[in-house]
Formats: C-alpha cells, sequence, structure tokens
C-alpha cells in the first residue's frame, strides 16, 4: 500500500544458480525462496537497531534543484517481528518502530511536533508483500536475469492484483495522508546465490485524482487533488557483525519522490539513508 504525506489543499498551507528462463515456474519458485527468506531476516532484524537520517527536500520545477528549507531528522529505528504470533498461525507482518534523536541538527525536544512529511513513528515494514500471505495480492512475472551492483541477480516484476479505493484523511491541521492501494508497481532483485532482496523499486502506475473529503476541505481549496508521481527505490547492502560473526542484508538507502498537485509542496523528494547497525540483547532476572 502507498501512503503519501501532503500540506495543504488550498497551497498556502501545507533464484537459485542455473535460472534459463521466465516461466511461471521458475518465478512461484522464486517467491517461495524470497518469502522465506524475508521471514529470516525479521527474525533478525528485530535485535538490530540502527540510526535512521531522513532528509525533506522540496523541488523546483525541474526536480533537481531544492526549493525551501530541508528539513533532516535522525531517529533511532528497530523493526518489530512477532515470532509467537507466527507461531499461532496467525499471519504476522513487521513493523518498523522510530524514536526520534534529532532535528535539523539538534538533540530533539519534549516539545517537537512531528511535521507534515515526517516519517511516522511506527509503519509498516516496506518487505511485508512478500510474505507468504500477502503474495497473493500481487501478480509477480519474470523480468531478467543480470546483475544488481557486484552480485549476480535476477529480477522480478510485481503488480497489484486489483486497485483499491483512494483515500484521503487529515493528518493535523493542515496535512493529509493518501493511501492508494493497489495503486503501484515494481521490481524485485534477488540475490542469485541466496534469495535475499538487494533492491526494490516502485513506481506510480499512473496518475491518480484523489477526491477530498468534505469535512477535510479548505475554503475554496479544489474538490480533488492528483497524485502525478509516487516513485520509490530501496538498495540493500551487507553489514558484518561481529561476536557472533555474521553479515546480513540490511537497507542502506530508501529514495523516494512525490508529485502532488495542487498542495502547499507539490514536489518532494525524500532521502533515507541508515547506518550505525548495531545488535541489541534483551533480557531480564530473577527476582527471589
Amino acid at each position: 500500500m502507498r501512503r503519501l504525506a501532503i500540506l495543504g489543499l488550498a497551497g498556502s498551507a501545507t533464484l537459485a544458480a542455473g535460472v534459463q528462463s521466465g516461466t511461471d515456474r521458475d518465478v512461484r519458485a522464486w517467491m517461495a525462496r524470497a518469502a522465506d527468506r524475508v521471514q529470516a531476516y525479521y527474525a533478525r532484524a528485530q535485535r538490530i537497531i540502527c540510526e535512521e537520517t531522513v532528509r525533506l527536500e522540496p523541488l523546483g520545477p525541474d526536480l533537481m534543484r531544492n526549493d525551501g528549507h530541508v528539513r533532516e531528522l535522525v531517529y533511532e529505528l528497530r523493526v518489530s517481528w512477532d515470532q509467537a504470533e507466527a507461531g499461532s498461525g496467525a499471519p504476522p507482518e513487521a513493523t518498523v518502530l522510530r524514536q526520534l534523536l534529532k532535528v535539523d541538527g539538534r538533540p530533539s525536544r519534549p516539545g517537537d511536533e512531528p511535521g507534515c512529511f515526517d516519517p511516522p513513528a511506527a509503519s509498516p515494514a516496506p518487505l511485508n508483500m512478500l510474505l507468504p500471505h500477502r503474495q497473493a495480492e500481487f501478480v509477480f512475472s519474470w523480468g531478467r536475469a543480470g546483475r544488481e551492483g557486484d552480485r549476480r541477480a535476477v529480477a522480478i516484476d510485481y503488480k497489484p492484483v486489483r486497485p483499491g479505493k483512494p483515500v484521503l484523511e487529515p493528518k493535523g491541521e493542515h496535512c493529509f495522508s493518501i493511501e492508494l492501494p493497489g495503486r503501484s508497481r515494481g521490481r524485485l532483485w534477488l540475490d542469485e546465490a541466496t534469495g535475499d532482496v538487494l533492491r526494490l523499486d516502485e513506481h506510480l502506475s499512473g496518475q491518480v485524482d484523489v477526491p477530498v473529503p468534505p469535512r477535510s476541505r479548505e475554503p475554496f481549496a479544489p474538490l480533488s487533488i492528483t497524485v502525478e508521481r509516487a516513485d520509490s527505490s530501496i538498495v540493500y547492502a551487507p553489514v558484518a557483525f561481529h561476536d557472533p560473526e555474521e553479515t546480513l542484508l540490511l537497507p542502506a538507502s530508501i529514495v523516494s519522490l512525490q508529485v502532488i498537485r495542487p498542495s502547499g509542496v507539490p514536489r518532494l523528494r525524500i532521502s533515507q539513508r541508515f547506518s550505525n547497525y548495531r545488535r541489541f540483547i534483551t533480557g531480564g532476572r530473577v527476582v527471589q
């Protein structure tokens, strides 16, 4: 599901080695393998924390130069994955949890209010779509074999089975969030040796007009808005851990671009960079 944030509506507020062909059988085997790898990844990732640096950059008409204040946020980030729920047979999904550390270079303060485009404190993890119970929502097809970075990889294209209804909801006084279920398609790059996700690219299938509910409409605001673009690219990279020795493919960066008209910030690039990965151990003590 694609979720976007917008500011104001009046414009003044806010693969095992050896695969040779792209048959359906090959694709099904790759998706089963990807599902296994994602579940194993979530099981490990819940014991890892990192720093996420987010840059929110309004862009000019050429989509190159910034056109306003660039907001920078630093979070402590971890993944929540309920293995007990997974073991009970219920369909588990992973959640990304954030704790704000810095705003524009200074330590965060209790009074800091989330900005319109700031990422939420909790959000669905991006690879949930590859979990076994979610794959039925998509059609997967063979892309091609090749390389991603320095690794041999296979590409799997995906699109939703059916589009959902766009929804616009208030998010604060002058902010709104948009959900565009089933309106994006993309490509997965899977490591040929392991089946791990190396990269995930996604883009809007076509521009979407979203009605503005009457209760959310400001005076003289339009009856609808148009989402022209919503692109994202997630890159995963190996991270080494010690004691015990282990190397995991973890998110390295996410770059997103959204173009929404009319809006207080019609063109926005969001860059997320992940660093300082480390393990954390939870434990307890027995009180007699």
